[in-house]
């Protein structure tokens, strides 16, 4: 990996999310380019720590993560969104969920979407990237101490769904109660 053509380059990386329309769900863009397959592989997943470690990358991803959320009413994620990106938001949810969980939950996604998976591979994946980027110097992946927990190892799509649901309302009440 060439890092100084990297952080060269750097500010000239845009990342935006598009709405796609027929399945309602976020896709991610590089440049104009849909790239959501893409960043979704196992060889993309195999090389985001490393990359992720750079500071010149960091500091252009919270720049633009934080540009994304300027305008307040975003849902996002990632592993210092809550400590890095937008300290200061009203409600921060840290999910959480066993390492054999996750992988077969990636799994399953692959396998839905026709990509070749093998399970073993990808729970060795998540955790090894759970260990580097909870120790990594920049941007750690930590809980911020004002999060709520969330361990949906067990829950349903339908119970995460409600809980966060019931979160979202305490917060705004608490916002709004005046």
């Amino acid at each position: 990996m060439n890092i100084d053509a990297l952080e060269r380059h750097i500010n000239h990386i845009n990342i935006t999310l598009h709405l796609n329309k027929s399945t309602g769900q976020p896709e991610t863009y590089l440049n104009g380019q849909n790239v959501e397959h893409e960043i979704r592989s196992m060889e993309v997943s195999e090389h985001v720590c490393l990359i992720a470690a750079i500071s010149a990358v960091r500091h252009a991803l919270v720049s633009q993560q934080k540009a994304m959320g300027k305008e307040k009413g975003i849902v996002m994620d990632g592993r210092d969104i809550g400590t890095a990106v937008f300290p200061q938001a009203e409600l921060k949810i840290f999910v959480t969920a066993s390492p054999a969980i996750r992988a077969q939950r990636r799994y399953d996604e692959l396998k839905s979407k026709g990509i070749q998976a093998d399970y073993n591979t990808i729970l060795k994946n998540i955790e090894e990237r759970d260990y580097l980027d909870s120790h990594r110097q920049l941007s750690p992946l930590r809980k911020a101490t004002s999060a709520i927990e969330l361990d949906n190892s067990q829950l349903t799509m339908e119970e995460q769904q409600n809980w966060l649901l019931d979160q979202f309302n305490k917060t705004i009440h608490s916002l709004y109660r005046d």
